[in-house]
């Protein structure tokens, strides 16, 4: 049998460029002509592939790629699902039988520390059953927190709308500055790493003055009193204090600031911190205070793309085509940084199997001393990555997104009830 299919899937969060990985990895394998039969992708992940859910993406012509690239949210879906190590080999004999039938000679998969665990058992399992299979990784995470890559798509264009937001933010309550002091919090994603706190911090180009005069980070422990103190000279001197904070930050104990559910599998929704330390200052300072989360939005705000996230989401996507087709299965396009200034990159292969669920934290050169805000470096680190601005079309004022005809292939194996 010729295993002659392309399959993609997205796992874990979506980014607002993510779909532009999607229809870059689409426009390549259409690129290498007769060599890739079909190509599919599963709808909502490994799930997806689990339920033989899968779309022919063949309706999709230049048309629809273009409006797929500029799209937010993932188009095919997405879905969280850790490979099990105790079911008696039950999944894997079901992926592989999936691939079988299909023909599938490469799978794509785009995703972020866990996912790429997934990559590589997935290319072991291969390897052990003598299959053809070639299982890439594809890097994306908002939360910038993948090893082996310097950045990773998602990460810049939710750093830009979060520095944005911050800027805005900033203007407004410095503008309502009354008697009695104000501050306002901004609660941004982060469970274990502050990258997305840290790009807040764009927004005061540097000045002490200008939003955010705070930043929480999940790497540093939550110290309450070194943190009102801060809180009450900048307001004393300001008539109001600007507040990022990660919503994984936590006590010196390890204790959580807050977390909102805790599922079956003990997986935690996170979600409140910020609501938690504004109602902190409020009670211990008497201050007025506003706080806020962008939550989705943070990671959707496709209107307002960073250029150089969209064209490297791009490039890991026609990366990953061409490991796969050189055969160089368990591997992901990691960009790597060649210059600051003017920032230079490029996009290299690399090992999945020593990255698999490791988290990228702030270097300690990040985090100012006190714990209480970013550095330089870290600020510099970030700025050419949600450098350039990519236009979107609209309709009655709205961006023009639209929607897609994602036709099913029609099942061929017994249904998955496992």
């Amino acid at each position: 049998m010729t295993h002659d299919t392309l399959l993609y899937a997205h796992s874990g969060g979506v980014t607002a460029v993510i779909n532009a990985t999607a229809a870059a990895v689409i426009a390549a394998a259409r690129a290498e002509g007769g060599r890739v039969g079909r190509i599919l992708a599963a709808h909502r992940g490994i799930g997806g592939i689990l339920r033989e859910d899968l779309i022919d993406t063949t309706a999709l012509d230049a048309a629809g790629l273009e409006r797929l690239a500029r799209t937010p949210g993932g188009a095919f879906g997405s879905c969280r699902f850790d490979l099990p190590h105790d079911d008696g080999g039950l999944v894997m004999d079901r992926l592989f039988a999936v691939f079988d039938v299909h023909r599938v000679g490469w799978l794509l998969y785009n995703g972020g520390n866990g996912s790429m665990d997934a990559v590589a058992r997935v290319q072991a399992e291969a390897r052990r059953r003598g299959h053809p299979l070639q299982c890439i990784g594809v890097p994306k995470t908002v939360d910038n927190d993948i090893v082996g890559t310097d950045c990773c798509p998602g990460f810049g264009s939710a750093a830009k709308y979060l520095a944005t937001s911050m800027l805005e933010a900033g203007l407004d309550i410095a503008s309502m500055v009354g008697a009695r002091g104000s501050v306002f919090v901004m609660e941004v994603m982060g469970r274990n790493t502050g990258w997305l706190a840290a790009a807040t911090a764009l927004a005061a180009g540097g000045d002490p003055d200008r939003a955010p005069h705070v930043v929480l980070v999940p790497e540093v422990a939550f110290d309450e009193e070194a943190f009102l103190a801060r809180v009450q000279a900048v307001t004393e001197r300001l008539g109001y204090c600007a507040i990022t904070v990660s919503e994984g930050i936590r006590r010196a104990d390890g204790s959580l600031i807050t977390e909102k559910s805790r599922d079956p599998r003990g997986y935690v929704q996170l979600g409140g911190a910020g609501g938690e330390v504004a109602r902190l200052i409020h009670t211990r300072l008497g201050y007025k205070h506003h706080w806020a989360i962008p939550d989705y939005m943070q990671r959707a705000g496709a209107h307002w793309l960073s250029a150089t996230d969209r064209e490297q989401a791009m490039a890991v996507g026609r990366g990953a085509v061409d490991c796969a087709l050189q055969g160089c299965g368990g591997t992901m396009p990691a960009i790597r940084r060649l210059q600051d200034a003017p920032y230079r990159w490029d996009v290299v292969p690399i090992d999945t199997a020593p990255i698999a669920n490791l988290e990228r934290a702030l270097p300690t050169e990040f985090i100012a001393a006190d714990g209480l805000h970013v550095t330089r470096a870290a600020c510099d680190y970030i700025r050419p990555l949600i450098a350039g601005e990519f236009v979107q079309p609209t309709v009655d004022g709205l961006p023009d997104y639209g929607g897609f005809a994602l036709p099913r292939v029609a099942r061929r194996l017994p249904a998955w009830d496992a």
